[in-house]
Formats: C-alpha cells, sequence, structure tokens
C-alpha cells in the first residue's frame, strides 16, 4: 500500500475523472463520494503499480484543501509508450530515463517515466 497520496482538484471532476482512468490508466478504488448534484467531491484512484492519487473539485471548498488548482505527478511505469512524445532524458539527480509529460483536461503536468528514484 502507498503512504504517499497526492490530492488534485479540478472544476470539472467527471472530466478529470474520465482521464485519469481511460487515458491514464488509473483504477477507481471503493471510495467515490458524490455531493448533492453528482459531482465528485472526494475520489481515489489506485495506479495499477502501487500508489493513490485523490481527486476532488474546486468547487468545494470546505475543507483544508478548499481551493487547491493545478499541481504536477510522476508516475513510475515501464510502459511509457502508450502515452504521446516519449524520450530519453535525465531528471535532476543525473539519472537517465525514459519518459514523456502531458497535460490533463485542466493544465495539470502528469510524467511518466522509468526512474524510480536515486539508487
Amino acid at each position: 500500500m502507498s503512504t504517499v497520496w497526492p490530492v488534485l482538484h479540478y472544476d470539472d471532476t467527471a472530466a478529470a475523472h474520465r482521464f485519469l482512468m481511460e487515458v491514464v490508466g488509473f483504477r477507481e478504488a471503493v471510495v467515490v463520494v458524490r455531493d448533492d448534484e453528482g459531482d465528485i467531491v472526494h475520489a481515489e484512484l489506485r495506479w495499477p503499480d502501487g500508489g493513490t492519487v485523490l481527486v476532488g473539485g474546486t468547487k468545494h471548498v470546505d475543507s483544508v484543501h478548499g481551493g487547491l488548482k493545478a499541481g504536477a505527478v510522476y508516475l513510475v511505469t515501464e510502459d511509457v509508450d502508450v502515452v504521446q512524445a516519449p524520450h530519453a532524458t535525465e531528471f535532476a539527480a543525473g539519472e537517465p530515463t525514459y519518459a514523456c509529460s502531458v497535460h490533463d483536461p485542466e493544465g495539470n503536468v502528469w510524467t511518466f517515466g522509468t526512474y524510480r528514484g536515486a539508487s
């Protein structure tokens, strides 16, 4: 089980939820909380190789994450080719990796790569 869970909030939680599941490859977890209008207040999505990301809506401002907007997430995967424009590069640690980055529908940056941390 992952003990680091990034939190991202979106204006359109339905579009974000679809993007993360259908394009990126997350799996829906048991927890998906909706408000009276059917919008996602909180969803826990699982990365197939381990890890969780939390998705919420920017209109829900009654929590410590209220008003949170735009961020960046890095996902470790050997299947980098499933996303556009993969390339060889080095991250700040100076270790080679094969990676690519995409923007989700609201401008968050998602980077996929083979780098698993400094050795």
